[in-house]
């Protein structure tokens, strides 16, 4: 498979780029500081391939609107207030996250005699999580898979139709991406419907860049290195 293979693919050109950054992600393992090397090259790897799609899929827009806002906004206040209410609830917090999960994400314990290396991996992990990850996730869940479901010519089903089955599905397989796969599908719950709401994808790549901007930012100010 070659690149104009790709390009010329509706589904390739929407899929591809997902799962190189998807593989990419799952395959950061190695050692205490080589991951965080690794997680610049992918964030490079996938500003390329953005890079290289977004002519190709009309979907790939930003928009900023109050309803993006207002989305991004309440999903985070949800991500980092679940422990809480489930304790409330008297349930165990971590039956909302998996088990095997990986280390938590801390550059400074890695790098203690260069903080100011420690501090450009934190920028680099906001950035990636901020202006990459939302496009390639929301082109991949939201525009392809989510119509791919309810029709294999999906580009003849709009973004903005409500269809259950694809709804549930997508939102939990989005959900099972993350560590927190209990918020991560009340995520996808979010983003698909503001999707439907707007009929557009743009809003939500919005809120989604919105909520990871706004978690990297507590996670450094109140040293929450667990939601990373």
């Amino acid at each position: 498979m070659n690149l104009s293979q790709i390009k010329s693919s509706p589904i390739l050109v929407r899929v591809v780029p997902f799962a190189i950054f998807l593989a990419l992600t799952f395959g950061q393992s190695f050692g205490e500081t080589g991951r965080y090397w690794f997680y610049l090259a992918k964030t490079v790897v996938g500003a390329w391939l953005i890079w290289l799609v977004r002519p190709l899929i009309p979907e790939m827009r930003w928009r900023v609107t109050w309803e993006a806002a207002v989305v991004g906004l309440v999903v985070f206040v949800m991500w980092i207030g679940l422990p809480n209410f489930l304790s409330w609830l008297h349930i165990n917090p971590a039956f909302s996250e998996f088990k095997s999960s990986p280390k938590i994400w801390n550059p400074f314990p890695a790098f203690p005699e260069y903080p100011a290396l420690a501090s450009f991996f934190v920028v680099v992990r906001i950035a990636g999580a901020t202006l990459i990850v939302p496009p390639l996730e929301e082109v991949f869940f939201r525009s392809f898979l989510y119509r791919y479901l309810a029709k294999p010519d999906f580009q003849r089903v709009p973004l903005g139709q409500f269809i259950p089955m694809p709804f549930l599905v997508t939102s939990v397989l989005f959900g099972f991406e993350h560590r927190e796969w209990l918020a991560g599908i009340l995520c996808g719950f979010a983003y698909q419907g503001l999707v439907c709401w707007k009929k557009r994808l743009g809003d939500a790549i919005t809120a989604h860049a919105l909520t990871n901007l706004l978690l990297g930012v507590w996670v450094v100010w109140k040293g929450a290195w667990r939601f990373w």
